[in-house]
């Protein structure tokens, strides 16, 4: 079957999220999470609580730690469930209990029970790729993350600023921006060429 997920951004920092779990799993997801959206509000719940998490989390007043067993009030007023518990019991009723309440969910190395997955991502200032193999092979995804990571330029924030800039400047409909902003490029290419012959 073809890969069926549709990719979104989410702005975390708009939505509350809950994880479950508090082991070396829950602090890989707190990495993708937080190293995405440093501001983040997430509630952690979990019976145990690694050092590792308190360590990371320190740093992120959005984040709160519950060393408790989790609790079906947990998912009252939250946006987004990200589950990392060791525990297939745990996980099918927390899957139950967040589909009563339409949540989205993420079950870690649970794809059957996940409406989302946390994908590789590569970032370059404002530029953000995800990459998905729809759970078949999150090594090669991450492979392919390094290549790109090696191949994008850090000067690529930059590029953006300035695209930014000169869209902000150009008048009219979409096709009208497209149309002025190639003249533009035009124009640059050919002064890099005259410049270029100059220069020999």
């Amino acid at each position: 079957m073809d890969n069926q997920l549709f990719p979104v951004f989410l702005q975390l920092n708009q939505l509350r999220t809950l994880l479950v779990g508090g082991g070396n799993v829950a602090l890989e997801k707190l990495y993708a999470l937080l190293g995405n959206s440093p501001q983040a509000t997430i509630m952690v719940v979990a019976k145990e609580i690694n050092p590792e998490v308190r360590a990371y989390t320190v740093d992120y007043p959005a984040v709160h730690l519950y060393e408790r067993a989790f609790d079906d009030t947990d998912l009252d007023g939250v946006d987004l469930v990200v589950v990392a518990a060791n525990n297939p019991s745990l996980n099918a009723h927390i899957r139950q209990e967040s589909r009563k309440r339409h949540l989205l969910i993420n079950v870690a190395d649970k794809p059957d029970l996940c409406d989302f997955y946390l994908g590789s991502v590569v970032k370059k200032g404002n530029l953000k790729l995800g990459i998905s193999t729809n759970g078949k092979s999150p090594t090669i995804a991450k492979r392919i993350k390094e290549l790109l990571n090696e191949a994008l330029p850090e000067e690529i924030d930059e590029t953006l600023h300035y695209m930014s800039q000169l869209r902000d400047l150009l008048k009219g409909d979409f096709t009208d921006k497209v149309r002025e902003l190639n003249a533009h490029t035009a124009s640059l290419l050919t002064s890099k060429r005259k410049h270029g012959r100059i220069s020999k």
